[in-house]
């Protein structure tokens, strides 16, 4: 049996599944935490990563590893190959007025990177930096993303061996810093200096294939970004919209042409199978249903059970989730807002309702976006811990105007960083299996849209 290898190294912790590279079925697998917060030292990550293989019985038989990670954030090195401060990661909003200043001092900035600059893309961080913190950013001699930090890392380098100019990436997560074209496939370096004021070394690119080098004899892929290596997992096809609740929300799609959306809802980032991956993303996902459970003292699973019990629409009431500020729509300051409070809608069951409906409204939202620059919808894959409450799942198929697929709880950024693997080890992207959990009966509501809706343009 060959064996390979795929991390997710994300914002709450590192997972590492072990598997079969035939079949893609999980032969062991391992976990560690990360620090809480916006800011992590990258070392937090590496000896997450040791953690996490030493859980999963280590690493000794597997012939290829790749690293999926969190996407955007901004490592930055010094000459010798030395973490000047503290990660700044996607959920980081202090750079928000330097996303704002960026867009408006490149105009065609859509037309160059596929995507309005927001708070989570590295350039804009970059640009904080360079206004904050400017002996920090004097000392930049290069800027990695968490899964190139990782993988050059992993790789035997260091300030031990300050290779900098072995650092690598791929087209997915490079495609979120806000200075690469994903059209071209190159990097905007003039962006870049635009945004931190000065050049510096940046990761090579790699293709979908491609090995960035071998460590005891063991085969490391170009790793990828969390969301690509998730559509990776799922083996997501033309027609396919990934529906994921996680720490954020997102709703992508993989297509063959790339986007270019200049009102900012959709990010137009590359895939990591050569093609491309239109995604809207959002701040608060699972963390709302957490408040709400909290706040009504019961756990995920009482609260779907509370929400089933309220009529669809809530009586009324709603729910606008902006917890922490919000990506999409662009709203890094706003707060969260309960709507349609009256004596007969302000109840235990209603306000768990609505907490589901407004999440999942949010993300509806990213699919009309999605929709309006070109991509066909024929299912919803919806995954994360949260898909599988059954009020989630069930409320759903009221949301979404197209079928809901519910696939089997999965590390799926880690099997997607295992497909990664398996394509540098063997030359094949492989196809695996990924077995279905649920399939909510289609059963669309469009008045809890419309009532979502309603309240948001009144705001």
């Amino acid at each position: 049996m060959t064996l390979v290898a795929g991390v997710d190294s994300s914002t709450q912790g590192c997972k590492i599944v072990i598997v079969d590279a035939t079949t893609g079925v999980t032969v062991r697998s391992g976990k560690a935490a990360h620090p809480a917060g916006t800011e992590v030292d990258p070392q937090a990550w590496w000896d997450a990563l040791h953690h996490a293989i030493a859980d999963a019985g280590g690493i000794d038989d597997v012939e290829a590893i790749s690293v999926g990670g969190q996407q955007h954030g901004m490592v930055v090195l010094d000459a010798g190959g030395r973490v000047i401060r503290p990660a700044l990661l996607w959920n980081d909003t202090r750079s928000a007025a330097a996303a704002t200043a960026l867009a408006a001092e490149v105009p065609d900035i859509v037309a160059r990177t596929g995507s309005v600059p927001v708070a989570s893309f590295t350039s804009t961080k970059l640009r904080w930096l360079r206004d904050a913190e400017p002996e920090n950013a004097a000392r930049v001699a290069a800027v990695a993303l968490p899964h190139d930090w990782l993988t050059w890392r992993l790789r035997g380098f260091g300030p031990e061996n300050p290779r900098l100019d072995a650092l690598t990436t791929d087209r997915s997560d490079a495609s979120g810093t806000g200075y690469f074209n994903p059209t071209t496939g190159q990097y905007d370096t003039e962006l870049l200096v635009i945004a931190l004021g000065r050049d510096a070394i940046l990761p090579r690119v790699l293709g979908p294939s491609a090995a960035a080098g071998k460590v005891g004899g063991m085969v490391v892929g170009a790793g990828t970004g969390d969301n690509a290596g998730a559509a990776l997992g799922l083996g997501a096809v033309a027609g396919d919209v990934v529906v994921s609740i996680g720490t954020s929300g997102t709703v992508f799609a993989v297509t063959d042409s790339p986007s270019h959306d200049a009102s900012g809802a959709v990010a137009g980032f590359a895939d990591a199978s050569g093609r491309f991956l239109p995604l809207v993303a959002t701040l608060n996902a699972a963390r709302v249903l957490d408040s709400i459970a909290a706040l009504l003292g019961v756990d995920h699973t009482e609260l779907g059970e509370l929400a089933l019990q309220a009529e669809p629409g809530a009586s009324g009431l709603v729910l606008q989730p902006y917890f922490e500020g919000e990506r999409t729509p662009n709203l890094p300051d706003a707060t969260a807002t309960l709507f349609g409070m009256t004596m007969a809608s302000t109840t235990r069951v209603g306000l768990a309702r609505a907490a589901i409906e407004g999440l999942l409204c949010g993300l509806a939202a990213g699919l009309d976006a999605l929709r309006d620059n070109g991509v066909t919808a024929r299912r919803i894959l919806l995954v994360g811990g949260a898909a599988h409450n059954a009020a989630v799942s069930t409320i759903a198929a009221q949301v979404f105007d197209v079928p809901v697929v519910v696939p089997e709880p999965g590390e799926y950024v880690a099997l997607g960083a295992a497909v990664q693997a398996t394509w540098a080890l063997t030359g094949e992207r492989p196809r695996w299996v990924v077995p279905v959990a649920a399939e909510p009966a289609a059963d669309y509501r469009a008045g809890i849209r419309e009532q979502f809706a309603k309240r948001m343009l009144a705001t």
